[in-house]
């Protein structure tokens, strides 16, 4: 093989026949041979190469119509989506009660601005718990390319209220707001995850009501692939619609609240407050909303 000699053959044979050059193509008389430019030193012809093989030809007309191997780098599922992880309540609310006590908008209505939430039997909070898990939720979302925002930077404080956790996505520019929660029936045989969206709320949830069901039947449906069970004593096949939640209310972007699992059941808690539930849990919740941004 003669390397780039013979692909610089078949170029150069390729451009003569195209009437590629410095002149356009001369006319001839009929049945006479069309005369010969003269050359200046600069024009002057190498000496003419010996014709390569038959197979040389064709690999290097081959080499020559190959495009350009592509080296752009895959785009990432969330590239360029703005996502708020709502981890519901905060790990000191009950040393602060006056100010979780103080009435806020809900929507329409008046409601505290945050509870305590609830805890396991063995007394591991939902906050601590919510927490956890919204660390390993962003880190994937991350990796996915997505911006992700948390409503509250640690489990060492109050608040904030419950309009503020909704607001967080319009003023953040986010594209979805998911707000995690653990469950605390006394029905302690009542287990599973549900999902509750949005119901219409005038001057509140206008415009945001189904494109937020559509993200809680994402979230939903991925959560079911992932293995886990809808939820038994609440919603219907794992969703749920509700009117009276002021994150909800005041997101102003398609937003759900997850609940992720009753901590009273003793198998929900034990998913709710391991490492390998958080990492399950995050799964699918990347699952869901891979899902729902297409």
């Amino acid at each position: 093989m003669r390397g780039s000699g013979v692909a610089a053959a078949v170029v150069v044979g390729v451009l003569g026949l195209a009437g590629c050059g410095t002149g356009g193509p001369v006319e001839a008389s009929p049945g006479t041979a069309p005369p010969t430019p003269a050359a200046s030193e600069s024009q002057q012809q190498p000496d003419p190469i010996e014709p390569p093989p038959p197979d040389e030809v064709a690999w290097a007309a081959a080499a020559v119509d190959m495009p350009a191997r592509d080296t752009t780098a895959p785009r990432r599922p969330l590239e360029g989506v703005t996502i708020v992880l709502d981890p519901g309540h905060n790990g000191r609310n009950h040393a602060f009660p006056t100010e979780v006590n103080r009435l806020v908008d809900a929507g329409g209505f008046e409601k505290p601005c945050n509870t305590t939430g609830t805890a396991t039997d063995g007394g591991y909070s939902e906050a601590q718990a919510m927490w956890e898990l919204a660390q390993v939720v962003e880190r994937r979302l991350t990796r996915l390319g997505a911006d992700v925002v948390l409503t509250r930077d640690s489990n060492d404080g109050w608040g904030p209220c419950v309009d503020e956790r909704g607001r967080t996505a319009s003023r953040s520019g986010a594209d979805a707001l998911v707000s995690l929660h653990g469950d605390g029936s006394t029905d302690r045989s009542a287990h599973g995850f549900h999902v509750i969206h949005p119901g219409p709320v005038l001057g509140y949830t206008d415009g945001i009501v189904e494109p937020s069901a559509r993200l809680a039947t994402d979230l939903r449906d991925a959560l079911l692939a992932r293995g886990f069970t809808p939820s038994t004593y609440l919603g219907v096949d794992g969703l749920n619609q509700r009117t009276d939640l002021g994150t909800l209310n005041h997101a102003r972007v398609p937003v759900v609240l997850v609940e992720t699992g009753n901590m009273r059941n003793p198998a929900d808690a034990a998913l709710l407050t391991s490492p390998d539930g958080w990492r399950r849990l995050s799964l699918a919740l990347s699952d869901g909303l891979v899902d729902y941004f297409g």
